[in-house]
């Protein structure tokens, strides 16, 4: 455990000084022997703010040290014994007292009557009671008495059909008074005065169908061509309206086997795509759990192809990692490298059409040791 260091008045104020010359903060430390530079970034704070008194506190006391009982000079600690001896004469007789003899609700009231002249914990001193008692006290008594503020937020919520929230009935408040805007909220949460907000209306999907087990299991590879496919739809918001993509990708050679591009993500987005895949066997088809993948027309119709459908876990897009990693590369290589971020939407549709037809035929993949998607899968043929 590293050993605290307690610095001197005057290599602080030596330090406050060269920082006001614009000294660096490296070179005040070498000259001074400063271990930290936030002991400097400290002190300036505090010379800022007109806090040199706090340049004095010891190592380890708090903001409040020289604003209690103790006291940095000789006279600051006769004033606060004259101020002692005022308040014991001036106290009444019932607050003298502790333990029984003491009536909480006396006590709060006259400490709160000198708060501005004192702090509790010297008031406390005084009377010859603990802060924790004190508080103890203040709670008690505060538990017993309303608050009439719950009263006029309640009026308030219920004159305007909680129709408004926290903030606006904060600012009608702030008319009679100021007011922390925390509380009202806070009131309004434990008394179920919120603002009646609107209903939130759901687009109707259509009856979703039991998601599908996750069987690709993250196994990325194939042995020969259609055996593992992956498929996901993306947004293309890069013309005079929202388009989607919908893509399957074959895990053998990374090549697109079949695509559709449509201005509604629905159901017959993912089925047009679907319908351009061959008819073979034992081929698996993994997604995601969208809407329009756990329809039963899709499953429907996947069943009806004899195909195997597979599902990435909720929330786990990594399942579907290459698809995702395709619909990336197609933007950041086109729209993003040719700053086709406002377009046409014809535009769009050619660009997205052009780049898949480079991506099969000629981009060439270390993966595939440096083939296209379709050179590899003709030469393993």
């Amino acid at each position: 455990m590293a050993t605290r260091v307690s610095y001197p008045v005057e290599l602080k104020m030596k330090a406050i000084e060269m920082r006001l010359a614009e000294i660096p903060v490296k070179e005040v430390m070498d000259q001074l022997g400063i271990r930290n530079k936030t002991q400097i970034e400290t002190w300036m704070r505090w010379y800022r703010k007109g806090e040199l008194n706090r340049l004095e506190q010891p190592v380890g006391k708090q903001y409040s040290y020289g604003r209690g009982p103790e006291h940095t000079t000789e006279l600051e600690k006769v004033k606060a014994e004259n101020r002692f001896l005022k308040q014991q004469l001036d106290l009444p007789k019932k607050v003298q007292g502790t333990g029984k003899e003491v009536e909480a609700e006396v006590v709060i009231a006259w400490v709160e009557s000198i708060r501005k002249e004192v702090t509790i914990s010297e008031a406390c001193a005084w009377l010859g009671i603990a802060r924790a008692t004190y508080y103890r006290w203040k709670t008690t008594c505060e538990s017993k008495h309303p608050d009439p503020m719950v009263e006029k937020v309640a009026q308030l919520c219920t004159q305007h059909k909680f129709r408004y929230g926290y903030r606006k009935i904060t600012a009608l408040l702030r008319i009679e008074g100021p007011i922390n805007h925390k509380r009202v909220q806070r009131i309004m949460q434990c008394e179920d005065l919120q603002c009646r907000v609107r209903m939130k209306k759901r687009k109707n999907m259509g009856q979703p169908a039991k998601p599908a087990e996750h069987l690709l299991k993250r196994k990325f590879y194939a042995e020969a061509p259609f055996q593992k496919l992956v498929t996901d739809i993306t947004y293309l918001p890069f013309g005079n309206k929202m388009l989607y993509l919908s893509s399957i990708l074959d895990l053998y050679n990374g090549e697109i086997v079949a695509y559709s591009i449509a201005d509604k993500q629905d159901t017959s987005l993912v089925l047009d795509t679907l319908d351009q895949l061959p008819e073979r066997t034992n081929m698996l088809l993994h997604s995601d759990q969208g809407s329009v993948y756990t329809s039963q027309v899709y499953q429907t119709v996947i069943k009806g192809k004899g195909i195997t459908m597979s599902m990435s876990r909720k929330g786990t897009p990594a399942d579907n990692a290459p698809i995702e990693s395709f619909h990336s590369t197609l933007k950041s290589e086109t729209f993003y490298l040719e700053d086709l971020r406002c377009t046409t939407t014809a535009i769009v549709e050619q660009t997205v059409r052009d780049y898949i037809t480079y991506y099969n035929l000629i981009r060439i993949q270390a993966k595939l040791n440096n083939q296209s998607p379709i050179n590899f899968r003709r030469l393993a043929a």
